[in-house]
């Protein structure tokens, strides 16, 4: 099926190879010797990309600055099996540079109607330290996409996707997520996902102001037809409220306090994610438990409200970054003096 795009890296690595989609140079490794061996030599250098084949809730990928952290998560990943069966297959890639975009169309197996695209923030901590996380913030639409890179990208990357799968008798209908590193030498795919991403959908569905299941229905039965969507521009800005200690361990049944204060500052509304109702309160459940989503008239006003929305809920132990948005901000600029 078409979710091998998305549940076997190592499926994903080599249906971009045969049909030509811009991605990566890779190898697919199946036992621990070929991914030492992968990292070892000089073809990917350093840093290089070690990542487990299957779906590891996000932090299945390791970007190691040297040989011995390369080593390190082939053994984690192919040994230790910290990821199951997910880990028992690595790729290896080489690690490309630029900002990462996630770009989102709608597809009934041979056409596709595209979304706003929107930036991601994965580390835990503020200035893209720390380790991966499943996203603690995202911002969109993102002032780095434009028309021209768009129609480029479903040029090169969706369409020959949406065909290929077709050709192999994987007709696609449904959400393609294609996240996107902005090299230098032009767009690169990192991932597919088939399916809305988290926390990207929390800031770009709020966009869709009409005709959302038009599209999904038409896609769903192979023809989307006449149907259309009424996307809204303005800035979103999405600030995920995490347990402490995510994205290792971490304690839950924390009461949360001041939901409908911060519900109540113009254009926000919050996401919940690892929350439960427990004894008539609202707990958190999960490590990334909240989105606090915030739309604007500008960047600086979604960023200021999503921050003033976050100031008024609390929970033991919450983490956010406090610098989600701030590459929107960057990239306004260097548009604005172009």
């Amino acid at each position: 099926a078409a979710a091998a795009l998305e549940s076997s890296k190592a499926f994903a690595k080599a249906f971009m190879a045969r049909h030509g989609i811009p991605t990566a140079r890779f190898e697919v490794c199946t036992d621990e010797r070929q991914a030492l061996a992968a990292v070892a030599g000089d073809r990917f250098g350093f840093p290089v990309v070690v990542k487990a084949d299957g779906l590891a809730a996000g932090k299945g990928v390791t970007v190691a600055a040297d040989r011995a952290a390369a080593e390190a998560a082939v053994r984690e990943a192919m040994v230790a099996r910290r990821f199951g069966e997910a880990g028992a297959t690595v790729v290896v890639e080489e690690c490309l540079s630029g900002p990462e975009v996630s770009f989102f169309v709608v597809a009934d197996g041979r056409r596709c109607l595209a979304l706003p695209a929107a930036q991601d923030h994965k580390r835990i901590f503020d200035g893209d330290a720390g380790p991966n996380t499943g996203g603690m913030g995202a911002f969109g639409p993102s002032p780095l996409f434009d028309a021209e890179l768009e129609t480029r990208v479903l040029r090169d990357i969706v369409g020959p996707a949406i065909d290929g799968l077709r050709g192999e008798g994987r007709e696609y209908r449904g959400v393609l997520y294609v996240g996107l590193m902005l090299t230098a030498a032009g767009p690169r795919v990192i991932e597919f996902n088939v399916r809305f991403g988290d926390p990207e959908a929390q800031v770009i569905l709020p966009m869709v102001e009409g005709g959302l299941a038009a599209v999904l229905l038409g896609a769903a039965r192979g023809n989307l037809g006449d149907a259309r969507w009424r996307v809204a521009s303005d800035p979103h800005v999405g600030v995920v409220m995490a347990s402490g200690g995510y994205p290792g361990s971490y304690e839950t049944g924390r009461p949360i306090e001041g939901l409908d204060d911060a519900a109540a500052v113009p254009g926000v509304h919050v996401a919940h994610a690892g929350t439960a109702l427990q004894g008539g309160r609202i707990v958190t459940s999960g490590g990334r438990v909240l989105t606090v989503v915030a739309r604007g008239a500008s960047y600086p006003q979604a960023i200021a409200r999503a921050y003033d929305a976050v100031g008024r809920i609390a929970f033991d132990g919450s983490h956010v970054r406090t610098d989600i948005g701030r590459k929107a901000l960057a990239a306004t600029e260097v548009r604005g003096r172009a």
